[in-house]
């Protein structure tokens, strides 16, 4: 089956965009704020997971070989760092305000 060569052009789109998201994830590493810092982190980890993601998905369409692994390891990143998102909010939920 042949894939369209437009289809190579969006997923390259997606992965300059998630690059650039880099820039203010970066910034906000550098914050004195340990609380941001975390977060920042966490996003850090979800863009890198989405790259390995995309990066899998724009590699098994323009090379021959297969590189399904690199697409499953980018999933399995973003969902670990979406679990442990969820958790927090749901334990900033729980947690009194006053």
């Amino acid at each position: 089956m042949d894939i369209p060569d437009w289809f190579v052009w969006i997923a390259l789109g997606l992965v300059v965009l998630q690059t650039l998201a880099l820039v203010p994830i970066i910034r906000r590493l550098r914050e004195p704020d340990p609380a941001s810092r975390s977060k920042a982190r966490l996003d850090l980890l979800d863009t890198v997971g989405s790259l390995l993601l995309f990066g899998g998905l724009l590699l098994s369409l323009a090379v021959a070989d297969s590189w399904i692994w690199l697409m499953l390891t980018g999933f399995a990143l973003m969902a670990v760092v979406y679990a442990v998102k969820g958790v927090h909010l749901l334990r900033a939920r729980r947690r009194p305000t006053a």
